[in-house]
Order: structure tokens, then C-alpha cells, then sequence
């Protein structure tokens, strides 16, 4: 049975490994992106965010003594590179890629509620608090990506229905 310190180190390795994914995801996305240039903008921002939110579970990890997983980083990459590929198949990769973003933001925010839950339960206050900016963070890439789904979506229409490049 392992401590709640045991389990704490385990979920921030978890998230460490989403990050690494996160960046992998957003820098395919970031480079395919043509014709959005406001969700360009917005999805270079939050990749920003997102490498210094590896970088600040990578500072709570050496706190607390353990490092981040290789093998979970590096399957995270896998994945995230082969869902990066598969936007090079689909015609409407744009508004694909904003709901996998959508979605995957969700799955960060749940993460990061359980992380704070973890770390006040075992007393590390640190961890806690990068858990919450990083959480203020992902929630608001969330909120940007559910303002503008329709405008996205909207674009790509007309952009299919003019015959140009519309995927991306």
C-alpha cells in the first residue's frame, strides 16, 4: 500500500509525461497551422505555458526526491507524434485538432484537481501551488478553445466551401 507522499510522486510523474505530451501535440499543431492565425497565436501561447509547467513539475519532482519517468515521457511523445501524424489524413484537421485539444485540456484540469487534492493531503503546500497556477492555466486554454470552436469551425466551412486549404 503506498503513502499518499508515494502516491503524490506518482501522479506528478503522470503529469510531467502529459506535459511532455502536451508539447509534442501542440508544436505538430503550431507547425501545420496555415490559415488560423488567431488559434495559432493562442495554441503558441499555451506552449509556452506548457513547457514551463514541465519545467515547474520538474522543480516539484527534484523536491521531492524523484525523478521524472523516462518511460512515461517518452510514451507520451510516441503518442502524442502519432496523433500529430494522423492530422495529415483527415481533411478537416483543424477542427479535429481543436476538439483533441479541447479534450485533452479536460483531462489536464481533472489531473491537476487531483494533484492539489494530493498535495494538501500530504501537507506539500509547494506542490499545491503549482498545481494551481497550472490549473488557472489549462482552464482558461479550455475556456479560449470553447469560445471559439464555432468561429474555428465556422472558418473551415467556409474555407472547404471556397475550395482552399481549409484543414489547417
Amino acid at each position: 500500500m503506498a503513502t499518499a507522499n508515494e502516491n503524490l510522486l506518482a501522479w506528478l510523474r503522470d503529469a510531467h509525461a502529459m506535459e511532455e505530451q502536451a508539447i509534442t501535440m501542440l508544436t505538430s499543431q503550431s507547425r501545420r497551422l496555415e490559415n488560423y492565425p488567431e488559434l495559432k497565436a493562442r495554441i503558441d501561447r499555451h506552449l509556452q505555458e506548457t513547457r514551463d509547467q514541465a519545467a515547474m513539475l520538474e522543480r516539484c519532482l527534484e523536491r521531492l526526491n524523484g525523478g521524472a519517468s523516462t518511460i512515461k515521457d517518452i510514451t507520451g511523445k510516441i503518442v502524442a507524434f502519432g496523433q500529430g501524424l494522423s492530422g495529415l489524413f483527415v481533411d478537416d484537421e483543424v477542427v479535429k485538432g481543436s476538439l483533441a485539444s479541447y479534450t485533452f485540456e479536460h483531462m489536464e484540469i481533472a489531473s491537476y484537481k487531483i494533484l492539489i487534492a494530493a498535495a494538501d493531503y500530504a501537507g506539500d503546500q509547494e506542490t499545491k501551488r503549482v498545481c494551481e497556477t497550472i490549473l488557472q492555466q489549462e482552464v482558461a486554454m479550455a475556456e479560449w478553445l470553447e469560445q471559439h470552436a464555432g468561429e474555428i469551425t465556422r472558418k473551415f466551412l467556409e474555407r472547404d466551401k471556397r475550395d482552399v486549404t481549409a484543414k489547417h
